[in-house]
């Protein structure tokens, strides 16, 4: 088997509304379909990641919460590269949310922060290495 690529992550979320503004508006990740499912009494929505991977957002009734401190045993957090992260963390900021300290990665010397999107699912904004 060779995997080529990372087609998509999905997310849960328990407010569909406030989820698909944070992800759409706040973070501005494309539109590519969406979709009621009433046998599930659940939204789905597609979002285009840039360099082709894709963000599945679902909605469904009443999920349980996602363990996360302490840390829980699989998906630990999502990260997004970023050109410029001190920029990427003031429009953060402009929309409200918080944002930790930038941090430099000890191994990568790349640097790194943590905020959390409306069901506090951790998210990591990476700084791309520079050319």
């Amino acid at each position: 088997m060779l995997i080529s690529a990372l087609h998509h992550v999905a997310l849960i979320c328990s407010d569909y509304a406030r989820s698909k503004h944070f992800y759409t508006q706040v973070l501005g990740l494309p539109v590519i379909a969406e979709a009621y499912r009433a046998a599930r009494d659940s939204y789905k929505l597609d979002l285009a990641l840039p360099g082709g991977g894709q963000l599945e957002l679902f909605s469904f009734p009443d999920p349980p919460p996602r363990p996360s401190y302490p840390e829980a045993c699989g998906l630990r957090h999502l990260a997004f590269e970023v050109a410029d992260i001190d920029a990427a963390v003031a429009a953060l900021q402009g929309h409200g949310v918080t944002v930790e300290p930038v941090r430099v990665d000890e191994y990568t010397g790349r640097r790194y922060t943590f905020f959390a999107d409306p069901d506090a699912l951790p998210l990591e904004l990476y700084e791309r290495a520079s050319d």
